[in-house]
């Protein structure tokens, strides 16, 4: 049996950040410039200052530069391939047994940076994104508040992915102040909505996917194939005003959509040998959505 992967950095036992995580984030160092990292223990690695030193110089990067970039749009779109060799990099250049950065003090001074000397930024560009209605208990719970527990559940639900579409701008990297929206709001008893500030403010903890490759207009991605499609992911708030939502859910307007999330993206490769069975698949679903 081989030994647990260990790392020169000091790791404390109870950091998020050990050699097996390496979360991907943007981050930016007072008055520089933006660039990509990863997290290992309360240090932030700095890829730019790797791949400027050939690093990253292998087929899977296609002779492009990615890492000096202000989002990791750029690296996503080179695919799995890429994400995968550029772990296996890091791991290696980070790891107890090699000397590179280890042995290198005026080096390791050039790629490290401790977080709490940098600012996170929110680490992709985010074009587009879908709420996916997919948690049966979330969704019987909000479907009680709106419409009571006899229509909890709309009749399309359990036989097809519900899903959303979100408002891309106003996805924001955590610890941003969120604004109190305003929007019509009317109780059960009123005889016409008034427009106010919300007085039911929440948001729902949720685990968001990112999305690297794309697909061509009208060519599906098969289930099969969506692991070639997922980068990675990260814990999100998803924020609603739930008295404006109830009322505003007729248009479906301007009632949700304003998440905030951590600025680190866990690869999905980190949790392939963490993965769970799935609960047996209910009766209604259809071959496809299985």
């Amino acid at each position: 049996m081989s030994s647990p992967l260990r790392s020169f950095v000091d790791v404390p036992a109870d950091s998020h950040f050990p050699i097996q995580n390496l979360p991907f984030g943007v981050f930016q160092r007072k008055g520089g410039n933006p660039g990509v990292g990863v997290a290992i223990s309360d240090l932030i690695v700095d890829l730019s200052a790797l791949e400027e030193l050939g690093h990253f110089r292998t087929p899977e990067f296609q002779d492009q530069k990615v890492f000096s970039e202000d989002s990791l749009n750029k690296f996503l779109a080179l695919g799995r391939p890429a994400w995968r060799k550029t772990r296996e990099i890091l791991q290696r250049l980070l790891s107890a047994e090699t000397p590179t950065l280890r042995d290198d003090a005026q080096l390791r001074k050039k790629v490290f940076h401790t977080q709490r000397d940098v600012v996170m930024k929110l680490p992709a560009c985010i074009g587009n994104y879908t709420d996916f209605y997919s948690s049966y208990h979330h969704a019987h719970n909000v479907g009680t508040m709106l419409r009571g527990p006899e229509n909890a559940l709309m009749p399309n639900w359990k036989w097809l992915p519900v899903a959303y579409h979100g408002r891309a701008s106003s996805v924001v990297v955590s610890g941003t102040d969120v604004r109190r929206p305003s929007g019509q709001i009317k109780s059960p008893d009123a005889a016409a909505p008034t427009f106010s500030p919300t007085k039911s403010l929440d948001y729902e903890l949720e685990m968001a996917f990112l999305i690297g490759p794309g697909n061509s207009l009208g060519a599906p991605v098969p289930i099969a194939r969506a692991i070639d499609h997922i980068f990675g992911f990260v814990l999100m708030n998803d924020w609603s005003a739930r008295d404006i939502q109830a009322w505003e859910s007729l248009a479906n307007f301007s009632d949700e959509g304003a998440p905030d999330h951590h600025p680190h993206k866990f690869p999905k490769s980190l949790l392939e040998r963490r993965a769970a069975t799935c609960p047996p698949h209910r009766e209604w679903l259809q071959p496809e959505t299985r």
